[in-house]
């Protein structure tokens, strides 16, 4: 594949999603999370209501929430730094969460902010400088419903070749 089309080659194809997820992100794939839509400027995952994915409170469990919801800014993160042919390094530094109802039935994760990324890598790469982002992803639930609101604060730096 190429580097510059592994991002939207990978959410294309069910398969391939999967297999990534069973390799990298194994939380992901016992989850059971989909990826509903991706673009360069947005994402959207959606995390089913299941018996993996509840607490004792008849609802769907704060973690498993935030699985789906730092995958659909990571995907975003990612399609970032596969555009770009420098290696740059990206980490989750923090994360703030609301729960605002509670969530029984799948909940689908959609943020927005995909040119920020774009921009901000950028601009990781033409100062040499470390750069953080704060990354919204909302939840809503099958009625529409907002059940969650999750920011995640992203890094993202430059990788210098030691010899």
């Amino acid at each position: 594949m190429e580097k510059e089309n592994f991002i939207v080659q990978l959410v294309k194809s069910p398969w391939r999603l999967k297999m990534f997820f069973i390799k990298n992100l194994p939380m992901a794939f016992i989850s059971g999370l989909k990826v509903v839509s991706f673009d360069q400027q947005s994402a959207s995952v959606r995390i089913p209501f299941n018996y993996v994915n509840k607490n004792p409170f008849r609802s769907m469990y704060f973690g498993s929430q935030s699985i789906a919801a730092e995958l659909s800014t990571g995907l975003l993160a990612m399609a970032a730094i596969y555009q770009v042919s420098q290696n740059v390094s990206m980490l989750v530094l923090t994360m703030k969460s609301s729960f605002l109802k509670k969530a029984t039935s799948a909940v689908t994760f959609t943020c927005e902010d995909g040119t920020l990324f774009a921009k901000t890598v950028q601009i990781a790469i033409e100062t040499g400088e470390g750069q953080t982002i704060t990354s919204k992803s909302i939840g809503k639930n099958e009625e529409g419903i907002i059940v969650s609101e999750f920011e995640f604060t992203w890094t993202f730096k430059l990788k210098t070749n030691r010899a």
